[in-house]
């Protein structure tokens, strides 16, 4: 009997780039994602096709999955490794999947392999709570696929609510799910693709995630606290004073890092603020500030990305927006008024376009919505 999953896309309004170092995050589920229509195999095999990529994706659960393939297949093989981890797999899936927006930003990968784990766990009859999915999910990721990445993307995919914000602390997992103020002005989602692709695996994402790591690392030593590995070592386990007793010491590079960590955090909570009261407009502005800080001190932001925000903050309508995702390349988010969203459209497109004309035809801007998390439908 086929079935039908949706899992969505998610956009991050604030907490850039502090997941993986166990910071506090916010989130949204929108109103795109991916649908995976499959039915469960009554043998072991596993066989999918794809309406996104080219090829057929087929092997036996009990074939060995140890090396990626570095394809489309590897997000299904590596929600089969974290399941693996934990549970026996008999019975696999066979079809098909598909994705409603372009690659780069919105987290698809973390939206697919909550689909192929939700999918394997029916086939197997395997429950599952939301926590131990996000688990699995991240651990596929991390561990497999080969992004250090936190659990912000699973977490935002898996537990969130239609007009409700996610707020996650990603070093304790407890989260709150915040209903929309009724005094909130009307809102939606501008989407914005530069029309560039990326891979986060082959950009500085992982370099980035080093460098947080050794800043603590050095902020811990110059106080003469005792070390962890590095591994083991995060930015949220370091209190901000102690960095600031010694952050005109520390090199230019990882003092940036670790100066946008506490800045971000701060402004999550800030914008948690303002989304309670129904400011749009001071959420609006953090988003920017955000961004800013993303390009500053976090150093990253193609000149493509760069130039798309630079347009935002010029524009009549938008309240804010940010990089989306890891910011390299892939695209970037606002928070729009929709009664001016075709005139924000044009705008945006005629003056990216300007200073990018090879990118006419791949340029697209989409308008969502919040959603709820991933679910059978």
């Amino acid at each position: 009997m086929m079935q039908k999953i949706f899992s969505p896309y998610r956009v991050c309004p604030l907490g850039a780039h502090v997941d993986h170092q166990h910071g506090l995050v916010s989130g949204f589920a929108i109103d795109k994602g991916v649908e995976l229509l499959f039915s469960p195999a009554d043998n072991s095999r596993v066989s999918m096709k794809s309406l996104s990529f080219q090829g057929e994706i087929e092997f036996d659960l009990n074939t060995p999955i140890d090396c990626k393939k570095n394809d489309w297949g590897d997000y299904i093989r590596g929600a089969i490794y974290a399941l693996k981890k934990r549970f026996y797999l008999k019975y696999g899936i066979e079809g098909v999947i598909k994705g409603s927006l372009p690659v780069g930003g919105l987290s698809s990968s973390a939206a697919v392999l909550v689909a192929y784990v939700l999918a394997l766990s029916k086939a197997n009859n395997i429950s599952l709570t939301p926590m131990e999915i996000i688990r699995i999910t991240s651990e596929a990721e991390r561990e497999y696929v080969g992004l250090n990445n936190g659990i912000l993307d699973q977490a935002c995919v898996v537990l969130s609510k239609k007009d409700n914000l996610l707020y996650l602390d990603t070093d304790t997992n407890d989260y709150r799910l915040l209903p929309l103020a009724n005094n909130m002005p009307e809102f939606e989602i501008g989407i914005i693709f530069s029309g560039l692709t990326r891979s986060l695996i082959s950009s500085d994402y992982n370099l980035r995630v080093s460098e947080c790591k050794v800043a603590a690392w050095n902020i811990l030593a110059s106080k003469k606290q005792t070390l962890n590995t590095l591994e083991k070592t995060f930015l949220r386990d370091v209190p901000e004073y102690y960095f600031r007793d010694v952050k005109d010491d520390f090199p230019l590079r990882f003092r940036k890092r670790a100066e946008h960590f506490y800045s971000e955090c701060e402004r999550v909570k800030q914008g948690v603020n303002a989304w309670q009261k129904g400011d749009i407009h001071t959420l609006g502005k953090l988003l920017f500030d955000s961004c800013d800080s993303s390009i500053n001190k976090y150093e990253c932001g193609s000149p493509e990305l760069i130039a798309i925000y630079n347009i935002m903050r010029e524009t009549d309508g938008i309240y804010g927006g940010r990089f989306s995702g890891a910011g390299f390349k892939g695209a970037c988010i606002c928070l729009l008024d929709p009664a001016k969203k075709d005139a924000i459209e044009q705008r945006v497109t005629i003056e990216y376009l300007k200073q990018f004309p090879q990118y006419e035809g791949n340029f697209e801007f989409h308008f969502c919505k919040t959603d709820s998390g991933a679910r059978f439908v």
